[in-house]
C-alpha cells in the first residue's frame, strides 16, 4: 500500500508545480511516513488509518489549491481580456476621431484647392496658416485674361459647343495656373483671374505673371487651331498690373472665393479689356520690374474706363 501512497506523493509534488502550494505535499509525505512506519515498526490499524486519512486531506486540500489556481488563471484572463476590450474601444474612438481629422484635413485642403495651386494648399493646411486667408494687405501681381469674340460666339453655337469650348480652355489654362503656383481668384465665363505673391509670398512675381502669361497666349493658339477648323472665331487677350490689393475670403456657408480688391485689380482688368486679340498689356509698375528681362512695345499713355488718371502701357512681346 505504500506504493500507493508514493504515487500518490508524485502527483502532490507534480500539482505544487502549478499551483505553488506546499501543504499538500508536507501533508501527504507524513500520511506515506505513518504508513510505511506501522507497516514496517508497530502495525496498529487505527494509525494507519490516520495515515490513509491525511492522505485523503491532503488530495482534498490539493484540489482545493488547483482549483483556486484555475480560478486565479481565469480571473487575470478575464481582467487581460476586460483591458483589451477597454483598449480596442479606446482604439476605436482614437481611430474615429483620426478619421473625422482626416476627413476635415481633406475638405479644408479641397476648399483651399478651389482658388490655390495644390502644392500651396497643401502648405497652407500642413502648416497651419489659414489664418493667411483672412483679411490683410498685400502686394500682388494681378492678371486678367479672356476669351475674345465670346460673347458672338455664344449666341451663334449651340450650348453644348459652348460648354465644351468653356470646359477645354479652363481645364488647360487651370493646369498652366498650378504650374505657375498662382492664385485663382475666380472663374467667370470665359474670364480668369490670377494673382501672384499671395497667400505665400514668391520671388520675383512680376517675372512670374509675365511668363504666365505668355504661356497662356501660346497655349490658347494651340487649342484655337482646333476651335478654327470648327469655324469658331475665337481671339485672347490678357492684362497684367502690379500694385497694394485688400485680399481675403468672401462668400457665405462653403460657397467662397479667396479675392482680391484695389486699384492694381482694377487696372489688371482694364488693360485685359482695352487688349487685342494675342495682345497682353502690362502696366508701367510691372514692366520696370522686369524690364531687363522682356520685350515690349510702349503704347504710351491710355484712357481706361474706371481708372481716373491715364495710365502708360506696355505691349509685352516675349523674354528676351
Amino acid at each position: 500500500m505504500w506504493l500507493l501512497g508514493c504515487v500518490a506523493l508524485v502527483g502532490l509534488y507534480s500539482d505544487r508545480q502549478f499551483h505553488f502550494k506546499k501543504y499538500p505535499l508536507v501533508i501527504g509525505t507524513v500520511g506515506v511516513f505513518i504508513i510505511v512506519a506501522t507497516l514496517y515498526t508497530h502495525y496498529d490499524p487505527r494509525i494507519e488509518t490516520s495515515g490513509y486519512i491525511l492522505l485523503v486531506i491532503a488530495a482534498l486540500l490539493n484540489q482545493n489549491a488547483r482549483l483556486s489556481r484555475l480560478n486565479h488563471e481565469v480571473e487575470t484572463q478575464s481582467t487581460i481580456v476586460a483591458n483589451q476590450a477597454d483598449e480596442l474601444a479606446a482604439l476605436n474612438d482614437n481611430l474615429e476621431q483620426r478619421v473625422c481629422d482626416q476627413i476635415e484635413e481633406i475638405e479644408k485642403l479641397a476648399r483651399l484647392k478651389r482658388f490655390l495651386a495644390p502644392e500651396v494648399a497643401q502648405v497652407v493646411l500642413t502648416e497651419q496658416k489659414e489664418s493667411m486667408l483672412k483679411s490683410h494687405r498685400s502686394y500682388i501681381v494681378t492678371l486678367f485674361c479672356d476669351i475674345r469674340g465670346f460673347t458672338g460666339f455664344s449666341e451663334d453655337m449651340e450650348p453644348e459647343e459652348v460648354m465644351e469650348v468653356l470646359q477645354s480652355y479652363h481645364q488647360h489654362m487651370g493646369k498652366l495656373v498650378a504650374e505657375y503656383r498662382g492664385t485663382i481668384d475666380h472663374r467667370a465665363g470665359d474670364g480668369l483671374m490670377v494673382f501672384f505673391n499671395d497667400p505665400l509670398p514668391c520671388d520675383d512675381p512680376e517675372l512670374k505673371a509675365v511668363k504666365l502669361a505668355l504661356s497662356m497666349r501660346d497655349l490658347f493658339g494651340d487649342l484655337n487651331v482646333a476651335w478654327r477648323k470648327q469655324g469658331y472665331q475665337l481671339g485672347f487677350s490678357i492684362g497684367v498690373a502690379s500694385g497694394y490689393a485688400t485680399l481675403g475670403i468672401v462668400g457665405y456657408q462653403d460657397r467662397y472665393d479667396y479675392t482680391a480688391n484695389g486699384n492694381a485689380v482694377n487696372l489688371a482688368s482694364r488693360l485685359c479689356d482695352a487688349a487685342g486679340d494675342e495682345q497682353i498689356l502690362i502696366s508701367k509698375k510691372t514692366y520696370l520690374a522686369v524690364e531687363d528681362l522682356v520685350k515690349v512695345s510702349e503704347i504710351g499713355e491710355m484712357t481706361l474706363k474706371g481708372i481716373a488718371k491715364p495710365v502708360i502701357v506696355y505691349d509685352l512681346q516675349h523674354l528676351t
